[in-house]
């Protein structure tokens, strides 16, 4: 078998918010067209009886035109959110490489994201350093700060 990543998806409560999130905090782009499908193909997919989804593939930053997506969708009808929590099982959280940790921080808490613990630096054994921190965005969803030093 042969395989490439192709995109992640972020079920939304709103998602042209949380799109724009990620558009202006980290740089995303958006891929065209915006989605809105729904259809008793849909329904057999996902088996969800009614289902309708809306929203965007964005572009994640640092890649070309064939990169990864971050895929937002809201779906109707909604479920009731879950807590969140960096130590749950299954998928925990999205890691952006960023220049300045201390500045995406501030960043993302601008723009509505909360923080998670504090921001760190530690050595990492033949490796180097890593400077991190855990924040949220606005809907709570874990996204990882992070700049290493590679010595």
């Amino acid at each position: 078998m042969n395989a490439r990543y192709a995109h992640t998806n972020i079920v939304a409560q709103d998602w042209k918010r949380l799109a724009d999130f990620y558009i202006h905090v980290f740089g995303c782009e958006l891929v065209p067209p915006q989605r809105d499908i729904q259809g008793a193909w849909l329904e057999a997919a996902t088996g969800l009886p009614s289902a309708h989804i809306q929203g965007v593939h964005l572009r994640l930053p640092g890649y070309g035109l064939d990169g990864p997506t971050l895929e937002i969708f809201q779906y109707r009808p909604e479920m009731t959110p879950t807590n969140k929590a960096i130590n749950r099982p299954g998928l925990a959280h999205l890691a952006f490489a960023v220049d300045d940790v201390i500045a995406a921080h501030d960043a993302v808490l601008t723009a509505g994201g909360q923080p998670i613990g504090e921001i760190v630096t530690l050595q990492i054994s033949g490796a180097g350093s890593v400077t991190f921190a855990y924040v949220t965005d606005p809907e709570g969803n874990i996204i990882e700060l992070q700049r290493w030093n590679h010595k």
